[in-house]
């Protein structure tokens, strides 16, 4: 059996605004736009952005990355445009990263569509 690959999925109910999104600011790899998905690759997964008449986005983390430097990739996506998530009671930075009790950082943003995805960087 060949071993399993990942692939994500979300959801847009507005393709060019999510295309301009994950391609300009997420930097992610289009790979194929079909009258059904968006497909991009993005930290070496494959993410099919489903086309949809409307999201319901959960109030949830939908996806998310681990990168190495996590206050590196904040500033970098506040330059091209992304805002990051408050939540209150969450002791988070000026930046915007909670470090969670082991030791993890994380940052919250939000898609076009209103789906919650996150950066986190590993102790």
């Amino acid at each position: 059996m060949n071993p399993l690959r990942t692939t994500a999925f979300l959801a847009t109910a507005d393709a060019e605004r999510a295309r301009a999104f994950y391609v300009d600011r997420l930097h992610a790899e289009l790979v194929e736009d079909t009258p059904f998905s968006l497909v991009m690759r993005i930290g070496g997964t494959l993410l099919r952005i489903q086309k949809v008449e409307q999201v319901l986005a959960p109030p949830y983390t939908s996806l998310g990355w681990q990168v190495d430097d996590l206050a590196a990739e904040v500033r970098a996506l506040r330059e091209r445009g992304v805002d990051f998530e408050r939540f209150e009671g969450m002791g988070q930075d000026d930046a915007g990263i909670w470090i969670a009790p082991d030791g993890a950082k994380i940052a919250w943003f939000r898609d076009p569509d209103g789906q919650l995805l996150s950066l986190d960087q590993q102790p």
